[in-house]
């Protein structure tokens, strides 16, 4: 049992569960990074400036740098917002991913490819956890393709509807989800395509989503086109088809497809009050209104790291807590105002429709530019603000044409 037994097992090698991994093999425990392998989620692959400087993110995982915007109303309307200073970069979920796995693994952590099965409590207040191996690993004295490890914590960073949430954590199952969709094509060969690889294409209308938007994301060789909802009813994939045409790619090769749910809200409890804790889309971290999630799932996977490690010192159960709070002192009120926005202005194609308008403003422009490249509501400008609240009355109120 010696081998098998670990400080941590953090099962999900996302960008939450691989940061979390690498944070807590640096601190020196024993970490277990468990993930099941082969599955991208559709992302459109966005990572602001603090991501690269916090998660010390090296410059070739970068495939573009996207210096601007242009947002698309329901009646064909263009609205550029080009960034003023620096750059969003740009990645490929498969190799980013990876790369946090392999940091992590160089960093301590063991990998093992496997998949998640279930959590028994030990009458130590230790945690056996069960997986299913890939074809062919050995395992001896047990289950034909299961194997089993003991752990002092667990860190459930396995996805939306997070079965390790759903065995553990009381409400993880509830957290809805909105499901996503989209099509990786080859980026043409200049033409007539409307297209710039240092820009993000973003399409306000309700034939493309009821309730979201949909994207046009450079990749460099490829580009990420896709939408998403909460309707149940509404149909993806042919609402990616119509975004093609619009965005002149219908007839471009299309090199793969993927669906996944996507969390809406942060979930209510991120601890079981013993030894497990939750990060990522298992916790529910991804923005309203923008569907950003991977600088937030990498910041939840370090503040459970963080939350574990004060647990495994102390023996304190309520140090997982301390993850969530964190979390949700540093970037509840962003997701609490981008919720609203969500809700206001995503409702029809009227209100989308002088949503993009307002996009045309020099001072909304600059002010989301800031809080997003900085992950942060910016508070240094009181009287830009103040014209900005004026100005969303003004559309609130169809004082102004849209």
């Amino acid at each position: 049992m010696g081998d098998d037994l670990f400080d941590v097992v953090v099962v999900g090698g996302g960008p939450a569960g691989a940061t979390a991994a690498h944070d807590l093999a640096r601190l020196g425990r024993k970490v277990l990074l468990l993930d099941k392998a082969g599955r991208i989620k559709p992302c459109g692959g966005a990572i602001p400036p603090r991501l690269i400087r916090d998660f010390e993110i090296p410059d070739e995982l970068l495939v573009a740098k996207v210096r601007g915007a242009r947002i698309v109303s329901p009646t064909d309307r263009r609205i550029d917002m080009p960034i003023e200073e620096g750059f969003v970069g740009m990645v490929d979920r498969e190799p980013f991913d990876e790369w946090l796995r392999c940091r992590a693994a160089a960093g301590g952590a063991e990998r093992r490819t496997g998949l998640f099965q279930s959590l028994v409590r030990d009458a130590d207040g230790g945690v056996t956890v069960t997986y299913r191996r890939r074809d062919g690993e050995a395992g001896s004295g047990q289950a034909a393709g299961l194997a089993t490890v003991r752990a002092r914590a667990v860190i459930g960073a396995d996805g939306a509807r997070s079965e390790v949430g759903r065995q553990s954590v009381p409400g993880a199952d509830k957290v809805p989800c909105v499901f996503a969709y989209h099509e990786i094509v080859r980026t043409p060969d200049g033409g007539a395509v409307d297209f710039e690889g240092s820009r993000c294409d973003v399409y306000y209308r309700g034939s493309l989503s009821p309730d979201f938007y949909g994207w046009v994301f450079p990749h460099g060789r490829t580009i990420s086109i896709g939408t998403g909802s909460a309707h149940k009813g509404f149909a993806l994939r042919p609402a990616v088809g119509d975004l093609r045409r619009c965005a002149g790619l219908e007839g471009v090769e299309t090199v793969r497809r993927e669906g996944a749910p996507i969390p809406m809200q942060p979930a209510r409890r991120w601890d079981d009050g013993r030894n497990v804790v939750l990060a990522g889309d298992a916790a529910g971290v991804v923005a309203p209104a923008s569907g950003e999630g991977i600088y937030y799932a990498m910041a939840g996977g370090r503040f459970a790291a963080e939350a574990v490690h004060a647990f495994l010192a102390t023996g304190d159960a309520r140090a997982l807590a301390g993850a969530r709070r964190r979390f949700m002192k540093q970037h509840g009120r962003v997701f609490w105002v981008l919720g609203i926005m969500q809700r206001f202005w995503y409702k029809n194609d009227r209100r989308r429709e002088r949503f993009v308008s307002m996009c045309g403003d020099a001072d909304v422009q600059r002010l989301t530019w800031q809080a997003y490249m900085n992950k942060e509501l910016v508070r240094a400008r009181p009287m830009a603000h103040l014209r900005i609240f004026f100005k969303d009355l003004a559309h609130l109120f169809g004082v102004v044409a849209p």
